[in-house]
This record gives structure tokens, C-alpha cells and sequence, in this order.
């Protein structure tokens, strides 16, 4: 047997295990790179500084989980930037906004199964106030988009990607969903063991829509479009956080926390678990959804290497 056997597969390339890791590695040398570029940079000279800052550092993570996947698309298993899922595919668009809707309409019933049961209660936003809620919704719109981006390049990216070309798709969808939902973690207002569950739910939902399409924009609307409605429209807190002050509803949480997710908010209760069963059900299952065949091709195969390399590697 090869000594290379445990490094290289049967097609000439690095098992994807270690492509893994090696993003990882990637990944973590390009994020530091950035805190020390950013590191002297005062946001809160500007105005909006806060808000200038969550874009820009936003923007930083999208660009180093984008440019760590690509170097290991291309360098590693000689892949174009196509498969990264992030191209402008014919159906990109129409993926973009299906997600979109999908990610709102899951949300709304999510409210709705809590509100039912008298757990939530909304009042709106007054009409003096509304110029100012329709920038909120503006302005919001815009950072879910950008944060929402940024995990899906870091978790349905490159890592899930590598892991579904070896044909280990599940193996990915589980070693990106179980970190999504540890990361979570650190929000306040954590429910131990429901918040967990409930992000780590989420992350299998998200790789769903990603495989469905083996593309980053129907994850991309999903995602989004549900915190966004979570906080711009709904007023309650996006995994434990209140992200603004001036949504088109106030929402409020009068129990049981078990159903509402209490401080955390819907994304710590039951009837987030129960609304994310039914959607991941949705995406694996709808007739809505087709992916293009190359897009098909550069994520549910190993790209062999020359002939030279891979019969190399077979002969040991």
C-alpha cells in the first residue's frame, strides 16, 4: 500500500478531509491578516460608525472565506471559481428571491404557531416614526444581506463543497452545521441545549437549500430574508440580540419561554424546531428547485488529476 493512501485518493488529488483543514487553516491566517489591516481603523469617527463597521468586517469574513475556498478550489483540486456556487448561473435570480420568500414565509409561521398560542404579542410602530421604519427596513436589509453571506461562504462554501464532491455530503453537512450551532453559543440570552439544537437545525436546512441548487444564492435568501424578518419586521432578537430600535412591529414575549424562546428569541423555542422540520421537508422535496448540470458536475465529483499524477498514485 502507498504511503500516500491516507493523503491522496484514487483520483490523484488530497483526500477531502485535509482539504477541509486546510481551508480551515487558510481561512484563520486570512482572518488575522484582516483584524491587523482593520486594527487601527476607528468607525466611530464616521457617522453611522457602527454600522459602517459591521459592513466592513462583514465584508472582511466574505472575502476570506471566499478567498480561502478558492485557493483550495483551484490550487488543490484544480476547480474554477464557478464552483464555489457564487456565480450569476442563469437561474441565480430566481434562486435568490425563491430563497428569499421561503426564508421570510418560515419566519412568519414560526410568529404565527407562538402568537397563536399567546406566547408573542406586536403592537406597530407608530406613523410619526414610519420614515424612519422604512430606513430600518432599508438599511437592515442591506447588513442581513452581508452577514448572511459571509456564513454561507464559511460553512455551505468551500467546506461543504469539498465534502459532497467526495461524495461524503453528509459527513459536510454535519461538520459545517454542528460548528454553526456552536458559534451561536456565545450570543447572550442562550438557551442551553434548545439554541443549539435549533442553529445546528438551521445549518442542515441552509446545506439542504445549497444542495438542492449546488449554489450559494438560494442559502443566501433563505438565511437573510428569515433575520431580517426576525428583526426589521417582527422586532424581536436575532439569536439573542436586539438589532434595532425601529422595526415595523414590537414584539413581546410573554412565555412559555419553552415555545417563544424567551430572551433569545423564536430562534430558542419550539416552534423555531417545529417551523425548520417542516421547511427542510419543503426544500428536499419541492418540484421549484433544479440545479444546472455543470454546477452538478464541479460539486458531486472528484476532479482526477493528469493521468501521470493519479496512475502515480494508484501504482504506489
Amino acid at each position: 500500500m502507498s504511503l500516500t493512501t491516507p493523503f491522496i485518493n484514487e483520483y490523484g488529488r488530497l483526500r477531502s478531509g485535509w482539504r477541509f483543514i486546510l481551508f480551515g487553516l487558510v481561512f484563520i491566517a486570512a482572518i488575522a491578516t484582516s483584524d491587523l489591516l482593520l486594527y487601527r481603523v476607528r468607525f466611530n469617527a464616521f457617522a453611522h460608525g457602527e454600522y459602517i463597521s459591521e459592513l466592513v468586517h462583514r465584508g472582511f469574513l466574505i472575502a476570506c472565506a471566499l478567498f480561502a475556498g478558492f485557493l483550495c478550489a483551484r490550487l488543490i483540486e484544480g476547480l474554477p471559481w464557478r464552483s464555489l456556487g457564487l456565480c450569476f448561473h442563469h437561474r441565480w435570480f430566481y434562486d435568490l428571491v425563491l430563497g428569499s420568500v421561503v426564508g421570510i414565509l418560515t419566519l412568519a409561521l414560526a410568529v404565527a404557531i407562538a402568537t397563536a398560542a399567546g406566547g408573542l404579542k406586536f403592537t406597530m410602530s407608530s406613523s410619526d416614526v414610519m420614515p424612519t421604519v422604512i430606513k430600518t427596513l432599508i438599511t437592515s436589509a442591506a447588513l442581513f444581506v452581508i452577514a448572511a453571506l459571509a456564513e454561507e461562504a464559511m460553512f455551505r462554501g468551500y467546506p461543504l463543497q469539498t465534502f459532497s464532491r467526495a461524495h461524503l455530503a453528509w459527513l459536510g453537512v454535519l461538520l459545517t452545521s454542528v460548528p454553526f450551532g456552536l458559534v451561536h453559543l456565545w450570543n447572550p440570552n442562550v438557551i442551553r441545549g434548545v439554541t443549539f439544537a435549533n442553529t445546528a437545525l438551521a445549518g442542515v436546512w441552509l446545506a439542504i437549500a445549497y444542495l438542492r441548487t449546488r449554489s450559494l444564492w438560494l442559502p443566501l435568501g433563505v438565511h437573510w430574508a428569515w433575520n431580517w424578518a426576525l428583526g426589521s419586521v417582527f422586532g424581536l432578537p436575532v439569536s439573542g440580540l436586539t438589532v434595532f430600535t425601529h422595526p415595523l412591529l414590537h414584539g413581546k414575549d410573554v412565555g412559555p419561554a419553552w415555545l417563544t424562546g424567551g430572551s433569545y428569541g423564536i430562534e430558542g423555542g419550539v416552534a423555531c424546531t417545529v417551523v425548520l422540520i417542516l421547511s427542510c421537508l419543503f426544500l428536499w422535496r419541492t418540484r421549484l428547485l433544479s440545479v444546472e448540470r455543470d454546477l452538478l458536475k464541479l460539486t458531486s465529483e472528484e476532479n482526477p488529476a493528469s493521468v501521470k499524477v493519479v496512475s502515480a498514485a494508484l501504482q504506489g
